[in-house]
């Protein structure tokens, strides 16, 4: 099986920025947990700050992947490009946010991505992130 992790931007700063609400945990310190934890999955994981290339990732292993975690960061609520990219692949992506999006600003209720995602998950900090991988799993064993 193999999963695609694609962060949005300014998760590559996780462990420094707004700890308070993000933890002081890098994403490259918790990749390396998850794998750890599922070692029977091929885990591939991409971070950029650029809508284009997010957009490029999810075609490129839309239709070769079992399932895509995307946590898109503020392109959640504005990229209709991603939303788009999500609809038009194959692989089932489930939705992930550290924080609860619901408890911050109004601008953040809205998911622009969430509707044509297989599930949400959000408010479990990076453990976010595993649900994401065992409800991919339980996806593909269904």
């Amino acid at each position: 099986m193999k999963i695609l992790l694609i962060n949005g931007p300014n998760l590559n700063l996780l462990g420094i920025r707004e700890k308070s609400i993000y933890g002081t945990q890098s994403f490259d310190d918790y990749f390396q947990i998850l794998k750890n934890k599922f070692p029977d999955i091929e885990m591939e994981y991409y971070q950029s700050n650029v809508e284009g290339e997010l957009i490029n990732k999810i075609h490129e292993r839309g239709f070769i992947y079992d399932g895509i975690i995307i946590n898109a960061g503020a392109y959640t609520h504005t990229s209709v490009a991603i939303r788009d990219a999500i609809s038009g692949i194959k692989a089932p992506v489930i939705e992930v946010h550290i924080s609860n999006i619901l408890t911050r600003e109004s601008f953040r209720h809205e998911s622009l991505i969430g509707p044509v995602c297989s599930g949400s998950i959000m408010g479990f900090g990076l453990d976010s992130y595993r649900l994401g991988i065992e409800a991919v799993i339980e996806r593909v064993k269904s």
